[in-house]
């Protein structure tokens, strides 16, 4: 069974905070990382219960968005040698899973009228 946007999103997450642990210095890119990552579990669960398709729509978009900054700040890392290429190339895979799925979701949810 495949597994939800928020399974994903947590997993990323939880990966992310232990590296980010383990990197000294770098605070202000590792705490946009942290930001920008958690943001897109939390957004995909509060889409959960939106109030509308609209509501939906938006949350997950923002979903999206958090998860675009996501790449961006592990390619910050990767380009100033502070994660190494197979991180970086794992991180990245997995925020490509999400990012493929959120965008499923949001097409499917725009496109159905109901």
């Amino acid at each position: 069974m495949d597994k939800t946007i928020k399974e994903l999103a947590v997993e990323l997450t939880v990966e992310i905070t232990y590296i980010c642990e383990s990197i000294n210095g770098r605070k202000v890119f590792t705490n946009q990382l942290l930001r920008s990552c958690s943001s897109i579990g939390a957004n995909a669960h509060e889409a959960k219960y939106a109030q509308s398709k609209a509501d939906f729509v938006s949350k997950m978009e923002i979903a999206l968005k958090e998860c675009y900054e996501t790449e961006y700040w592990l390619e910050i890392l990767f380009k100033t040698n502070t994660i190494d290429e197979k991180t970086y190339t794992q991180l990245q895979s997995k925020c490509g899973s999400i990012r493929r799925k959120l965008i499923a979701s949001v097409t499917t949810a725009k496109a159905n009228k109901n």
